[in-house]
């Protein structure tokens, strides 16, 4: 199998699990509120069930291999298998949303979010593994464009939805037709069956075993929640929070685009980079690029600053993703699959306490903005925070396998 192919399959798995199984509910969300079958605080709890049911997934994920050995049995499933079956997951999901059923909607937007989770931890080890068997690791980076892409095309196709005057049903039944064909698309990649490709080189990292204290992935482990909390609140209301600072404005439904657009040049970015320093480093500009996009629309509450916001948050999020999982690769080379599921479950843990929070900020201020505007101060603070651990642990624990 070529390089190429497996990067792509993996990008448009992501997409799907991730692009739409996940974030599509951003762009519906204002179609939901208009349709009145939703109001601002049953939204937050939606989300904060998708983000839940993502921390589970990952937590499975990582305990599965420790609870399979206490049985005294090998996994009965392949990683590839685990994609097939989020990705068949979050396309039944997905379309379940478009039913009038809103006393379920909570379980399917949960069990949305353990099926992402199962895809993106599954996808990112299976392909990163891959393409470093293969000699070309740096293609890794590709695989998160999917993201981005799904951000962009349902982005795009909600605001054609709102034109159009469509409804969030509508919006929810598309989008789970698109995340079927794109799955028939990359079925035949992650093939259970499949040998894997003759390694290029034995990693450097693997050959030095888990030579890494606990401190050190706790301090990982902490950061990369981090960002899970600080980006997810303007993820999931970005479209809301631009109708409150501009009502009216004709280019509304087009940041949440935008910020697909920052998610896939990022990745691109990131592919291309020959990193010569420390990737903590990278995490730390990484960090301090998203909390400027998170903070750009506090600055400066325009068309300018959305915009320019919604790229900045965009450039480094899978970038983020991308070099975190290098990182456990390097810390835990023999456990890590299982140290990505628990990395993917405290970025989960961050995600959770976004919306909550959100509509605890909302609950308390005088006005929808005030709200919103407390709550991605905090979030741009969490990221800062986030940024100085990574510059601590490049100081604490000099990386001696470069």
């Amino acid at each position: 199998m070529k390089a190429w192919r497996v990067a792509l399959a993996g990008g448009v798995a992501l997409a799907v699990a991730m692009g739409i199984g996940r974030f599509a509910f951003t762009p519906l969300l204002p179609m939901m509120l208009a349709d009145g079958v939703i109001d601002l605080r049953a939204a937050s709890w939606l989300a904060s069930a998708n983000y839940f049911g993502y921390l589970l997934g990952a937590v499975l994920c990582t305990l599965q291999p420790w609870i399979w050995r206490q049985l005294g049995n090998p996994p009965p499933l392949r990683g590839p298998a685990w994609v097939r079956g989020g990705l068949a997951a979050t396309c039944v999901l997905t379309l379940g949303m478009a039913a009038h059923l809103p006393a379920a909607w909570p379980a399917l937007r949960f069990a949305a979010g353990v099926a992402s989770a199962v895809v993106f931890v599954y996808t990112s080890g299976w392909c990163l593994s891959q393409l470093a068997r293969m000699g070309v690791p740096a293609m890794g980076a590709l695989i998160y464009t999917g993201p981005g892409g799904g951000i962009v095309i349902s982005g795009l196709a909600a605001s054609s939805m709102v034109a159009l005057g469509g409804s969030a049903a509508t919006g929810w039944l598309i989008f789970g037709v698109l995340a079927a064909a794109l799955t028939a698309l990359v079925w035949p990649v992650f093939d259970p069956n499949a040998a894997a490709p003759p390694a290029a080189a034995p990693p450097a990292a693997a050959a030095t075993g888990d030579k890494h204290g606990n401190l050190e992935i706790a301090m990982l482990t902490l950061a990369y929640g981090l960002a899970g909390f600080g980006y997810i609140i303007t993820a999931t209301f970005l479209p809301v929070i631009a109708r409150q600072a501009l009502p009216g404005s004709a280019w509304l439904d087009m940041f949440w685009p935008l910020f697909g657009v920052g998610v896939i040049a990022g990745a691109l970015i990131a592919s291309r980079l020959r990193v010569a320093v420390d990737l903590r480093w990278m995490l730390v500009g990484c960090y301090v690029i998203q909390s400027l996009g998170v903070a750009a629309s506090l600055v400066s509450p325009s068309l300018a600053g959305f915009a320019i916001g919604s790229l900045l948050l965009g450039l480094p999020f899978t970038a983020i993703t991308f070099y975190g999982m290098q990182e456990v690769r390097r810390l835990r080379p023999a456990q890590a699959p299982s140290y990505m599921g628990l990395l993917t479950a405290m970025y989960g843990v961050g995600q959770i306490a976004g919306p909550p929070l959100a509509a605890a900020m909302l609950a308390r201020s005088a006005t929808p903005g005030q709200g919103f505007t407390l709550s991605l101060e905090i979030a741009a603070l969490a990221l800062a925070v986030g940024a100085l651990l990574y510059a601590a642990m490049v100081r604490l624990f000099p990386d001696q396998d470069r």
